[in-house]
């Protein structure tokens, strides 16, 4: 199980990579290994607003069907198209080819909420 350096993770297994005011949402390596090879991914519109922990979404896998949440608040302003034909980039690239989305945060306070690499490893190993 990796964890990336520079990254914010929450409880629900979601990292956040952030680029100024906008941040690129995806599901952690822990998450996807734990769901098994994802078949299905059905994502959030563009402009949607959500609140933090709001559910944005579904990710359909061999073993379950898990819902992704969103680990801060905002307008969502790109989705990663190439997952709704090629799912499996979630798990083959969580970090990169597998991002979720791209959400513009309307707080970036809630930042302080997530964990940082070395918290999350530590959360994981608790489970």
């Amino acid at each position: 199980m990796s964890t990336k350096e520079g990254l914010f993770y929450s409880e629900d297994h979601e990292w956040v990579k952030k680029e100024g005011k906008i941040v690129v949402i995806g599901i952690s390596d822990h998450a996807q290994s734990e769901l098994g090879d994802v078949v299905f991914a059905e994502l959030p519109e563009v402009d949607e607003e959500f609140d933090q922990f709001d559910n944005i979404g579904v990710l359909e896998s061999v073993k379950a069907v898990s819902d992704i949440f969103t680990p801060l608040s905002g307008k969502i302003i790109e989705i990663n198209e190439e997952l709704l034909n090629a799912p499996e980039k979630i798990n083959e690239s969580p970090f990169d080819e597998g991002w979720l989305i791209k959400l513009e945060m309307s707080d970036e306070s809630e930042l302080d909420t997530l964990m940082d690499s070395e918290q999350y490893k530590a959360f994981i190993e608790g489970e």
